[in-house]
């Protein structure tokens, strides 16, 4: 209810955005309301490509970082302490007016702005509206302390960024799915949900494999992934999982998909991977995966592929399940 919140502060609240100034809006989810803000004066910033997607669908303009200066800033709170640190820290850096903090108590909007109300004097409002907060800062302090550490080195050589998936090391159930996947993937295979690598960087140990697209939606992910994956055979996409699809089908999907929204475990997330990923493949084609154990991808599986079974390679913690000859609907 972001929109709520901006409309009581700007109307009566004591919030004014300085006329006719650009305005970063970072991390907007499509649960965002921008609707009180200048379409034509609003700079979206995310590295989620769904997201990008939704708000350039709607005629915002969009990248994955800021451009110049802007006159105000609105930062979308998400749920990672860290990385909603960095995001106002990075608004503050970019923002010669009022950086504008919204976002849900169960996002941490109350010891983010307590937090920020320690580094500076003039924090206003809140507003508070639809189980959330809104505040501002005008002018907004130096928060260096705030922002993201650069990319680093973990085992194994390969390189990770704060904020990623697995960023502090190789994940166990993608190193499982890697140890335990057959020799034999076909030429064409497809990584979904790639995140900075790994599992790509793994699949590519086979000869027979002539092209690998890997397809992920973090943008700093994929900027790690960049740097751990040269090999020319393979090809890395900023794009929706859910939304992408090959030229023609491929021989083999691997995937350890994500299976939560935000903090909340949400099996339909992996069930979508499934689905998408078996209208990837070609009839006779064949899908890896891993996931925690008690995430119940079977039945959907089963409704998908015409052979579906758990492989070796699993423990307590998570299973490897493998299907094979994905089934077509009749039109």
């Amino acid at each position: 209810m972001t929109g709520i919140r901006l409309s009581l502060a700007l109307h009566g609240g004591g919030l004014s955005l300085p006329d006719g100034a650009r305005i970063a809006v970072f991390a907007p989810t499509p649960d965002s309301d921008l609707s009180e803000l200048p379409q034509d004066l609003c700079h979206v910033i995310t590295g989620t490509k769904p997201d990008s997607d939704y708000f350039a669908a709607l005629g915002y303009t969009c990248n994955t970082a800021p451009e110049g200066r802007y006159g105000a800033s609105l930062v979308c709170l998400p749920r990672a302490k860290d990385r909603a640190r960095a995001l106002i820290a990075e608004a503050a850096d970019v923002t010669d007016g009022p950086v504008i903090v919204d976002g849900l108590k169960t996002d941490g909007i109350e010891s983010a702005m307590k937090a920020c109300r320690k580094q500076a004097d003039g924090v206003s409002g809140p507003i508070n509206k639809a189980h959330g907060k809104l505040f501002w800062m005008d002018p907004a302090p130096e928060l260096a302390g705030w922002r993201m550490g650069e990319p680093g080195e973990i085992e194994g050589g390969y390189v990770t960024a704060p904020g990623v998936f697995s960023a502090d090391g190789i994940d166990p159930a993608s190193q499982a799915l890697a140890d335990n996947l057959p020799e034999t993937l076909g030429a064409h295979v497809i990584d979904l949900g790639a995140g900075w690598g790994y599992l790509t960087q793994r699949a590519l140990e086979r000869d027979s494999i002539r092209r690998i697209d890997a397809i992920e939606a973090d943008h700093a992910a994929l900027a790690c992934a960049r740097l751990n994956v040269t090999d020319p055979r393979a090809y890395l996409h900023w794009e929706d999982a859910l939304r992408w699809r090959p030229e023609t089908g491929a021989d083999t999907v691997i995937m350890n998909p994500p299976f939560h929204t935000a903090r909340k475990a949400d099996p339909a997330l992996g069930r979508a991977f499934i689905a998408a990923a078996a209208e990837m493949l070609k009839p006779s084609g064949q899908l890896w995966m891993v996931a925690n154990r008690h995430l119940p991808y079977e039945q959907t599986l089963a409704g998908l592929f015409s052979d579906v079974s758990e492989a070796p390679g699993g423990d307590t913690r998570f299973k490897l399940l493998h299907a094979r000859r994905p089934m077509r609907k009749k039109r």
